[in-house]
C-alpha cells in the first residue's frame, strides 16, 4: 500500500480501548524494565514502521507532541500516517522531539542530541522507540535498577552495538536523560532512564 491509502488506513478499531489497552502494557513494561510486552492490535501502520511502533505512536503521540523520524521512516508514509491518526507535528530538530521512531539498522551515534529534559522538568524529555531484529537471541545483557529484582537477563538482536555505551552515559544523567521503548515486529521492551545496562562478553 502506497501514496494516499497508506496514510488513510489502518489505526485504532476502538480507539479509547485500544490505546488504553497499549497504554497500560507501556506503564507496566516501564515499571518492569527488560520485561516483553505483546500488542495484540493490528493497526496497520505503514512500512518500515513495525507494528508495535505503530501502535505506541497512536498511544502517547498527539498535537502536542512533536515527533522525529529516522532517514528511512522520514522518506516512507509513516510521518503523514501519525500525523493523521494522531494530530502530532514533524520535527527535523532531534532536541525538540518529545518522541523519536528509529527504524531497523538505522545509525544511532549519539543519544545527547535528542532533549534529556531538564532537572526541574525531567520529564520534558525524549523518548525514543527503536525498532531491533528480535528479543531472546543477539546480544546478551544484564540489566538491573528500579522495578528489577537483582538482576534481569535479557537477548536483544539489532541493536546498534554502541547503544550500551550510549545508555551508560544517558544513564549518568539522571534525572535527567532519554526513555527507550525497544520494539520487534508485535514485541515491545521498555528501558527506562533509570535501568543500568551490563553487557556479557
Amino acid at each position: 500500500m502506497t501514496g494516499k491509502n497508506a496514510v488513510l488506513a489502518g489505526g485504532f478499531t476502538e480507539p479509547v480501548f485500544g490505546s488504553q489497552s497499549v497504554f497500560r502494557q507501556l506503564m507496566d513494561g516501564m515499571a518492569r524494565p527488560g520485561t516483553i510486552q505483546t500488542i495484540e492490535t493490528d493497526v496497520g501502520q505503514p512500512e518500515p514502521l513495525g507494528a508495535a511502533a505503530g501502535a505506541v505512536a497512536l498511544t502517547v503521540c498527539d498535537h502536542d507532541t512533536p515527533v522525529w523520524l529516522s532517514a528511512a521512516l522520514a522518506k516512507s508514509a509513516a510521518g503523514e500516517w501519525i500525523g493523521f491518526h494522531a494530530g502530532a507535528p514533524m520535527t527535523r530538530e532531534k532536541a525538540e522531539a518529545r518522541f523519536a521512531f528509529i527504524e531497523a539498522g538505522a545509525a544511532l551515534a549519539s543519544l545527547g542530541l535528542f532533549s534529556p529534559g531538564t532537572q526541574e522538568y525531567p520529564d520534558r524529555s525524549t523518548t525514543l522507540i527503536i525498532e531491533v531484529s528480535g528479543f531472546g537471541e543477539g546480544q546478551a545483557m544484564s540489566l538491573s535498577g528500579p522495578g528489577i529484582l537483582e538482576a534481569r537477563k535479557v537477548s536483544i538482536a539489532g541493536l546498534p552495538e554502541i547503544f550500551p555505551r550510549l545508555w551508560a552515559d544517558n544513564h549518568a544523567l539522571f534525572p535527567r536523560g532519554v526513555d527507550a521503548i525497544l520494539t520487534a515486529g508485535r514485541q515491545l521492551m521498555c528501558l527506562p532512564r533509570t535501568t543500568r545496562i551490563t553487557t556479557s562478553a
